[in-house]
């Protein structure tokens, strides 16, 4: 069963911007790796300042992913960024099914 998700990820902001702009390609191989499907393209935000500071940095380079996948598919993924050192933080959350119909992600058959 296909499940629409919506990733998102911090990476440090002392990383240079070239190589935080690479971690796009590698989230978006990762997911098709895994059987999934990007919808649309990654929302690349650039560098933002943290409201506080976090692992005592004081900004990072934002990306938004929204995503078709099987459900459990993309473990290997989440496991890539927990380890990552220019990973800060990321968060991975399945959308109801009325949000994935409504951001056309899903047909309403699904």
């Amino acid at each position: 069963m296909m499940r629409a998700y919506e990733l998102m990820v911090i990476v440090d902001g002392d990383v240079d911007d070239p190589a935080a702009q690479a971690w796009v390609k590698k989230v978006s191989d990762g997911i098709t790796a895994a059987g999934g499907s990007i919808h649309g393209k990654v929302d690349w935000w650039g560098k933002r300042t943290f409201a506080y500071p976090i692992n005592r940095k004081p900004a990072g380079y934002y990306m938004v992913a929204e995503c078709v996948a099987p459900a459990g598919s993309l473990d290997e993924l989440e496991r890539t960024l927990r380890i990552a050192d220019d990973i800060v933080r990321h968060k991975l959350i399945r959308l109801p099914e009325a949000e994935a119909e409504r951001r056309g992600m899903v047909g309403s058959a699904a």
